[in-house]
């Protein structure tokens, strides 16, 4: 699976989020600075070549839907940073977010608990 650039992330999380949507609408999702329409529009058509999108076409309007569920490209991301980054080690990326300051002892131990389920299952 390709790798988004930012923009094109943030517009598939809008058809994640959304569903089904004209690009009018998914500009509206979008965070500011938002691109002017003709630029989402070149945009969204772009991820459907690439794989992402595909759409439905009412006369001369389309509405785009994701066709990447948002898990899949997440496991892809996750996966390249975890070898990119961490060697694949995914003691050392749990190690890297457990030493941050951000990470309180309630996250710590939610993720502990989802280790134990998933070992029980």
């Amino acid at each position: 699976m390709k790798k988004l650039a930012q923009r094109e992330e943030q517009i598939m999380k809008v058809l994640w989020e959304n569903g089904p949507s004209f690009v009018k609408e998914i500009v509206e999702g979008l965070p500011e600075p938002r691109p002017h329409y003709n630029s989402a529009s070149t945009m969204v058509r772009i991820l459907e070549t690439k794989g992402f999108v595909a759409h439905e076409a009412f006369g001369k309007s389309h509405r785009y839907y994701a066709i990447v569920a948002k898990e899949d490209y997440q496991e892809t991301a996750v996966n390249d940073v975890l070898g990119r980054l961490f060697n694949n080690s995914l003691t050392d990326l749990i190690t890297f977010f457990a030493k941050k300051e951000e990470v309180d002892e309630k996250e710590l131990s939610d993720i502990m608990d989802i280790i134990k389920n998933k070992k029980n299952k």
